[in-house]
């Protein structure tokens, strides 16, 4: 047998995690103190988005990334929702576009002025309402530029087409809550994490399930597509209550290809994976550490780097997307942390050290770009496209000339369950809940009336009808 060392070479192994200076933190920022598993922050290369504090309905701030020090305690935000903000996300191709989820059971889709906010933003490009209840997890299609996914507490995905503005699909194949979703390459593949502790891949436009994974020894909470690899990853916990990853291939569930523990803490593990580098990070919620790691296609197939070490607890974790990188630093990764004790968030860049000043070609290979490569009626059609792939030495500095339009709808009742959902908000006082029920009275009173009057009409024309039959013999 021959021997393999378990040490292996490898480009990355000196990545070090470098805090942004004070001067480049943004402070003073009111973060939400919902305890939901999400993030709370969505970063372009233009805004930072933060899920904030408010009274009365759900709000979150939009800041221009270049705008860092202390934020005004008046800060304008952006706060249109009813209830609760759970999720927040930038639309890939649009940096001026961001899609927002609440428990007030709407999607929510914005536009951000140039320069940022200069007032509060009530109004929405688009409200999409389709859940019967909260709403809290969304993610935009990667290679398409007006699909949206949405996962309610209702147990349903839906699937938005924002050029007419509805859901043109509902994935119902989930039993219990969605826990996250994760897209391939290329959109044709989505996997779901699901409390009822099953990982499945599913068909998006059919909803068909291809595999599925009942997770009893490792209970999954995130699932993440590992790029082109044909694999995914999950991180869980194991029967011993120990944080687990587990790496699975994605054409056969059932057995893990391998597994890993990480600790014994109980907080939420999130997996973030660059497909570029190959580089899986692990932040833990309420940890002050992100461990990072190799993922390879031979064994031991995760092969472990380094850790990045701070004393401040982290709430969520937003991340720079590839093009707002430094390239002149090295910079292969950048978290955006929420330390919510402190109202700060702090810019946590990965870098690679290298000696020369030029542009390091082998750690930036060509990368998904600004550019959406299908419309979503092309993808809705069936045609799937890789992403429009683009270099980060010259071209992420040019301008997309994409200009996103929102259909023009006219107001009309969506009935889920005989509640008309852009009459009926879910009720949050006593009263509200009083007049709701007797307003659903008088409408179930109204039916009746008319249910009679159609049966007295239908009694009639089942006469006539008679009539007619037994007038036509004698004619003959």
């Amino acid at each position: 047998m021959s021997w393999r060392p378990t040490y292996r070479s490898s480009k990355f192994r000196n990545v070090y995690g470098k805090v942004a200076n004070r001067e480049h933190c943004f402070d003073g920022v009111p973060i939400t103190k919902n305890v939901h598993d999400n993030h709370f922050c969505a970063v372009n290369s233009k805004f930072l988005a933060v899920v904030t504090e408010s009274a009365g309905g759900g709000s979150f701030i939009v800041i221009p990334v270049s705008q860092s020090g202390r934020l005004d305690s008046h800060y304008p935000k952006v706060c249109g929702h009813q209830g609760n903000v759970l999720d927040i996300k930038w639309n890939p191709f649009f940096e001026n576009i961001i899609a927002s989820c609440s428990e007030d059971t709407s999607v929510r889709v914005w536009e951000i002025p140039e320069g940022g906010l200069r007032r509060n933003m009530t109004e929405a490009v688009l409200e999409l309402y389709g859940h019967s209840r909260r709403v809290g997890l969304i993610e935009w299609h990667p290679t398409s530029s007006g699909i949206l996914f949405s996962a309610g507490y209702d147990y349903k995905i839906l699937i938005w087409n924002l050029e007419i503005g509805d859901p043109v699909k509902m994935i119902d194949c989930h039993a219990d809550i969605i826990l996250s979703m994760s897209f391939n390459t290329d959109g044709s593949l989505l996997a779901t994490s699901c409390k009822d502790k099953k990982l499945r891949v599913i068909e998006p436009r059919s909803g068909r399930v291809l595999q599925q994974a009942n997770c009893k020894n490792h209970r999954v909470n995130r699932v993440v597509f590992l790029g082109n690899m044909k694999r995914l990853l999950t991180t869980g916990v194991s029967r011993w209550n120990t944080r687990q990853i587990a790496l699975w291939d994605q054409e056969d569930l059932s057995m893990p290809i391998a597994e890993e523990d990480i600790d014994g803490l109980s907080g939420l593990l999130f997996p973030f994976y660059d497909a570029d580098t190959h580089m899986l990070y692990l932040a833990g919620k309420g940890d002050g550490n992100i461990r990072y790691f190799e993922i390879t296609t031979e064994k031991p197939y995760i092969q472990y780097l380094m850790e990045f070490r701070s004393p401040a607890p982290q709430k969520g974790l937003g991340v720079m997307p590839k093009h707002g990188l430094d390239v002149s630093a090295c910079e292969v990764y950048r978290f955006y942390k929420l330390v919510t004790l402190k109202g700060l968030i702090e810019p946590v860049s990965m870098i690679v050290p290298r000696r020369s000043d030029t542009y390091q070609e082998d750690i930036y290979p060509m990368t998904a770009g600004t550019e959406p490569a299908l419309s979503a009626s092309e993808w809705l059609s069936g045609i799937d496209r890789d992403p429009i792939l683009m270099s980060m030495k010259d071209g992420y500095h040019r301008p997309n000339r994409l200009v996103f339009k929102a259909p023009v709808k006219e107001k009309k009742a969506m009935v889920v369950n005989g509640i008309d959902l852009l009459e009926n908000v879910p009720p949050r006082t006593e009263n509200e809940l009083l007049r709701m029920f007797f307003r659903q009275q008088d409408e179930l009173r109204r039916l009746k009336e008319e249910l009679t009057t159609k049966d007295v009409r239908i009694r009639q024309l089942e006469l006539e009808l008679n009539n007619l039959k037994n007038v036509s013999p004698n004619n003959v």
